[in-house]
């Protein structure tokens, strides 16, 4: 059975939007971030991890029992066929890394989107898990075009062509640009950018382009007081915490707390 894109739902419906990162290779975690009920979608960061076939599978299979849509974070090396390998396990949105040129966006829509006259796309049927139960082409095709399709702007080529980046990225039907500092500051040849007053005027700038354009801009923030400002630049679609920091600092919290009350003891 094909599990209903909430995500894209929320979008077209105009509704701001929030997920959360998870870096740890088991579906536990995206099945417990489904079951809280307050996140649009959890964001496999499979940049940063490790992944398989099977992996996805058991991935999108306990995120569908919790109603959860997923998004996977490829890197750019192999990422059209770990995109629609994603998209075959049942995964609802894909984030493209490392968009430096227009050619970039074009090549990111053709992997996600059909292969037909008038689309444009590379992707053509695959007999995967939405098709477990029986192929049905409207179904298939209908779960395709619902695909949330989100790039990163995090580097300067692209910063520097912006306009005809983000001209691609409306004329592509890209649904969300999400602005990345620290590979910004990477490319710019200084690493600590990102910590530094100069990168807020780009990443404003990169936020009023985008909304300028028709493509909503979405940002990664760590603790909930750091969206007021981001609201205030016109910003609605969020994704707050990482599963591995959030333990971390669960962990710190109750190591430092029973240190503190046994000290002395």
């Amino acid at each position: 059975m094909i599990m209903a894109n909430t995500f894209r739902a929320a979008l077209d419906a105009g509704k701001p939007t929030l997920g959360t990162h998870f870096l740890f290779a088991d579906p536990d975690i995206a099945e417990l971030i489904g079951d809280v009920g307050l996140f649009d979608y959890g964001e496999f960061a499979a940049e940063y991890s490790v992944l398989d076939m099977q992996l996805m599978y058991h991935m999108a299979r306990a995120a569908q029992c919790a109603n959860l849509p997923l998004m996977i974070k490829l890197d750019q090396e192999g990422q059209g066929f770990w995109a629609q390998a994603a998209l075959g396990a049942g995964f609802k949105s894909v984030l493209f890394t490392d968009i430096r040129t227009p050619a970039d966006i074009a090549e990111c829509h053709r992997v996600i989107r059909a292969d037909m006259p008038g689309i444009g796309g590379a992707m053509g049927v695959k007999i995967r898990r939405p098709a477990l139960s029986g192929y049905a082409p409207d179904g298939f095709l209908e779960d395709l075009a619902s695909v949330v399709f989100t790039i990163m702007l995090e580097k300067n080529a692209a910063v520097e062509g912006l306009d005809a980046v983000l001209e691609a990225a409306r004329d592509k039907g890209v649904d969300m640009a999400q602005w990345g500092p620290a590979d910004y500051g990477l490319s710019r040849g200084n690493p600590r950018l990102m910590y530094e007053d100069e990168i807020r005027p780009i990443e404003e700038k990169v936020i009023a382009k985008c909304i300028e354009y028709g493509v909503p801009p979405r940002i990664e923030i760590g603790e909930v007081e750091q969206a007021k400002r981001y609201i205030d630049l016109g910003v609605r679609h969020f994704c707050i915490g990482w599963d591995r920091f959030i333990l971390q600092a669960g962990l710190k919290n109750l190591g430092e707390g029973m240190r503190k009350l046994t000290e002395g003891i």
